[in-house]
């Protein structure tokens, strides 16, 4: 019996440190009964108890947290979804997600429990480190452009440009625009790396032209121009004076006939040079403006414009040989000369006369005035002529009164304003 126990005591010893759950021999005391360390329970409440190299270790249940010899208290989460997206899961407590995350200066936005850094609004740097006040140049430091440009910083933008002299886009990368004259079209020269007009280039000629020439322009003078055209052309004229007679008129830097084109004077009407000046005018048988257009003459058109004097009329007429002419006339009311001016009259009735008078050519005239007879007497009555032969005498007084040798009687006629009166 007492060797059995010795042999135990000696495995006790082999395995004398073991896990939570193992039974531990005490070789002093292999002979007393196994005590567990967490019986009874040394912790507080929601704990459990675990034991560690013989001794009891307490610690909060899942899901708790506080002192686990006194009192552990159930916590806010367990997982980042229990807590708002702003937050997350820290020992059972929902903190915010940017609590510490970021560097200095840096900005933080919470993302579904995920803290974001970056750097503000004008300044650089690593977020999760520092981040410091940019320098607009920086934007151009590496440059973002292409080759042959240049960077420059407006409103905070990197703008590329191709350098002087160089084309293309500026983002890739800019080149000259040609080598040789094989970059340009055929009618185009490499003049400083740009593709120009050959006939351009150093104004080679006045009338230049590359339908003939690779890359090289041949010159002619213009139409109407005379003279080396590879040294200098000169026009046909300057001036009127180095024009021939039947193209008398320098225009445009030609001779021309002032008349040509048909459209220097009206419809219908003639035109004649003289000189360098075209003269323009009506047909005989025909009127109207010459510079808009000539019609076939009217008789309405004798009087237009009007050749007749002041305060007279035309109407067309004919003359003794049967010609048409203008007629003028004095207007009603007016007397003169038709032709050159008609004054208005003294009076277009009698009543605007005196009682001895009457209105003839719109003149007060004498009633009597050539109405009686040889030798008889006349009286005015009421603008009335009264003939009568004298005393001792006879006749006609209308026409001759004689002396008296019979008794006879005077008479006067209406007819003329003449009355015969019977004594």
């Amino acid at each position: 019996m007492t060797a059995c126990l010795r042999i135990l005591g000696l495995m006790a010893v082999a395995i004398s440190h073991m896990t939570q759950g193992m039974i531990i021999y005490n070789p002093t005391s292999y002979t007393s009964r196994y005590t567990d360390p967490c019986s009874p329970n040394p912790c507080g409440s929601n704990t459990q108890c675990r034991v560690a190299e013989g001794r009891p270790v307490c610690s909060c249940l899942a899901g708790h947290w506080g002192n686990p010899l006194t009192y552990c208290q159930r916590g806010e989460c367990e997982v980042n979804q229990d807590c708002p997206n702003s937050k997350s899961c820290r020992n059972y407590k929902c903190e915010d997600v940017c609590a510490g995350q970021c560097g200095h200066n840096a900005d933080c936005t919470p993302r579904n429990h995920i803290a974001v850094c970056s750097c503000p609004a004008r300044h650089v740097g690593d977020p999760s480190v520092s981040c410091r006040r940019m320098d607009p140049q920086e934007l151009c430091y590496p440059s973002p452009c292409g080759q042959n440009t240049k960077c420059e910083v407006i409103n905070d933008v990197p703008v590329c440009t191709c350098l002087p002299g160089y084309f293309g886009s500026p983002s890739s990368g800019c080149r000259h625009e040609c080598e040789s004259d094989y970059d340009c079209s055929p009618s185009q020269m490499c003049q400083q790396y740009k593709c120009t007009s050959a006939c351009a280039a150093g104004n080679l000629c006045t009338d230049c032209d590359m339908r003939r020439q690779h890359h090289r322009p041949t010159c002619s003078c213009p139409k109407g121009y005379f003279g080396d055209p590879y040294t200098s052309c000169r026009a046909e004229c300057l001036s009127h004076a180095d024009c021939p007679s039947d193209r008398p008129a320098c225009m445009g830097d030609r001779c021309v006939n002032p008349c040509s084109g048909g459209s220097v004077c009206g419809v219908n009407a003639n035109c004649e040079a003289r000189g360098a000046t075209p003269i323009c005018s009506c047909p005989r048988t025909m009127t109207g403006d010459p510079f808009v257009r000539c019609r076939p003459f009217e008789p309405a058109d004798l009087c237009e414009p009007n050749p007749c004097g002041e305060n007279a009329r035309c109407q067309p007429g004919h003359d003794n040989t049967g010609k048409e002419r203008p007629v003028c006339t004095c207007l009603p009311g007016y007397t003169g000369d038709a032709l050159t001016r008609c004054r208005r009259g003294e009076c277009t009735a009698d009543v605007e006369c005196r009682h001895d008078q009457a209105c003839v050519d719109y003149q007060c005239k004498n009633v009597c005035s050539g109405q009686c007879g040889v030798d008889a007497e006349c009286n005015a009555r009421n603008r009335v002529a009264t003939c009568s032969c004298p005393p001792g005498y006879t006749g006609d007084a209308l026409s001759r009164c004689y002396p008296k040798s019979t008794s006879t009687g005077a008479r006067y006629s209406t007819s003329g304003r003449v009355y015969y009166n019977k004594k």
